[in-house]
Parts: C-alpha cells; structure tokens; sequence
C-alpha cells in the first residue's frame, strides 16, 4: 500500500497533526488550540464463529487505534459487507450487538454506518475521537534509554489458526478470545501523567512490524528481549507444531532487513513474534525511570500481562535488535 499510495497528491495542512507520513495509527486534526479529532476506520472478515463475540472483536480492533494515539472515543459508524442470500439476518443482528457492546463500553456513541451485500462477511467501524492536540500519542517519539512496555500477550493469530484446524481446546480459544475482546482502554488510561514518548498498537503486522514502524519513525533502534515477551501458551505448543498462518511469514519476511536476531534465538519465538494479532495490546516507549511504576499502574488497572519487554538504543536508520 505504502507503494502504491507515494505517488498520489496528498495535501497537507498546518492543523493536520498526523497524517500518513509514518504509518500510525489514526490521523489527528486539531480543530481548536485545545481540541483535536482522531479518525481511523478498520474492518475484517470473521476469525471466530460465534456472531456476536466477532462483533466484539472488530469493534475493539477499531476502537484501539483511538487509544493508541491517546485519545477518547466519541462515534462510531459500522461498516458491514453481509451475504444476505446465504446469512440469516439473525446472524447479523448478532454481530451488530457485540459491536455495540463495545462502543457503549468504550462510552462512545454508534452514530450509523452503511451497508453492502457482499459475498463475503466483513464488520468493522469508522471511529472518530478526541484528544487535546498537546497530548497526542504517536509512534515518532521513542527516545534512546526508553523502556519498552506491551501491555498484551501475543499468540492470538497462531491459535486462530489452530481452530480453523480444530485443534485447539475450548480453553485456549477462549484465552485468545478474551485478548482480541478486550479493550486497551484501561492501558490507555494508565499512561495519563506519565512521560510515554510513543504508542502503537500490535495488530496485523505483528510486534515485530509495528515496533519496526516505531524504530523506522523515530530514528532508533528497538531492542526486543524475547524471553521477557508475554506469550499465549497455547501458541506457544500449536507454533511448534507448524500451525503459523501466512501472514506470520509475510511479516517475518518484511522485517528481515532491519532485523538483528541472537544468533541462538529459537526460530520460534521470531514466528510468535512476528504473529498477526487482532486487537493486540500496547507497545509503549516510556522513560526508563517510569517503566515499573507504569507497568505496576497496568497490573492494579487489571491489564495483568503487561510487561517490560526492551528498550530503545541508540539513534539509528530504525532496526530492531531481538535477543533472548
């Protein structure tokens, strides 16, 4: 996309606080010296087969960026391609209820949306949100020394493949559906005061691709420790058995140019780790003197597997440097 999109006549305005320069999460528009609109839309085709528990997941999946650039939601639009020839309208109803479900968790308000009959199911929201533009989350602002916080285990795009196969037990498809159905919004409200420098959330390019994003918009280099990265333990055992989607590779394969790997680091832990997540936690860089007292703030805010998983080296051309 990043391809396709270089060429195009895209405008820039002074109030356009973030735009697509480097790949973050949502853009940003400051309307007032004291408000700024964040907007970002996102929608999937079903990875669980319970209609209302997917419409939980898309909507969180859409809502996260919001946080991510430390905002609060305030609408939302659906957006929905449904198969009305080979769907019940039940089903839809259903997925259209676990959206809500989270919208009115994340106190926002669904506004309308739009509609197309598609062959192929596909939810997801158009979000807007507000943040004080002085205040703005991005993933540019990473700072050698910096500690490196996630506040998610990684692992859910491994077992959503593993039940595709019918290989994974009820209780580790639930553990998956728990991460991708919650919202970051306790974590987001945890970095309130402290001095986080950059925020992005982990989602389809996997930790790996989005702390490459950071590194590459900040001029740093990441180094992940792997053995510190909280992992689903399913994923864990259906990894070793081969069940890596794709999309795992595809990510893996992005980032090898910019990638430094211990050279004793299990193959594994680079699938894990370049693993496509949906709504996947927080990846924050914080000034390495506040990183427990954040991670501790996490864990009384319920967000119990956040962790200290790196930090930022020293200023570079954005690399990430993966050790044990």
């Amino acid at each position: 996309m990043e391809e396709i999109l270089q060429n195009l006549p895209v405008r820039s305005h002074p109030d356009l606080l973030v735009g697509m320069e480097t790949a973050d999460d949502a853009g940003v528009f400051r309307l007032t010296p004291e408000l700024a609109l964040i907007q970002t839309v996102d929608f999937f085709t079903p990875i669980v087969n319970d209609p209302f528990t997917f419409g939980q997941i898309a909507a969180a999946n859409a809502l996260s960026d919001v946080y991510a650039m430390g905002g609060r939601p305030l609408t939302a639009l659906n957006i929905v391609c449904y198969p009305t020839l080979t769907l019940p309208k039940e089903a839809l109803q259903a997925i259209l209820a676990g959206g809500l479900d989270k919208i009115h968790e994340a106190g926002a308000l669904l506004v309308g949306g739009h509609s197309v009959d598609d062959p192929e199911l596909k939810y997801g929201l158009a979000v807007t949100g507000i943040v004080h533009p002085d205040r703005v989350l991005t993933n540019r602002g990473a700072r050698p020394g910096d500690k490196l916080i996630l506040t998610k285990p990684l692992g859910t795009g491994i077992i959503a493949t593993a039940v595709k196969g019918r290989l994974a037990s009820p209780e580790a498809q639930a553990a998956a559906v728990q991460v991708m159905a919650t919202l970051n919004k306790a974590a987001a409200e945890c970095l309130e005061g402290l001095p986080v420098h950059a925020v992005t959330d982990i989602t389809g390019f996997g930790l790996l691709g989005h702390a490459l994003e950071m590194a590459a918009a900040s001029g740093v280099e990441l180094i992940l420790r792997a053995a510190q990265v909280p992992v689903l333990e399913a994923a864990r055992e259906f990894a070793a058995m081969g069940l890596v989607p794709a999309g795992t590779f595809a990510n893996r394969n992005f980032c090898a140019k910019s990638l430094v790997a211990a050279p004793r680091l299990d193959p594994l832990l680079l699938d894990i780790l370049s693993d496509a997540q949906t709504n996947g936690g927080l990846l924050i860089a914080i000034n390495g003197g506040e990183a427990e007292r954040l991670v501790q703030r996490l864990h009384d805010a319920g967000v119990s597997a956040a962790a200290i998983i790196g930090e930022v080296g020293a200023v570079g051309e954005g690399k990430i440097r993966v050790v044990s």
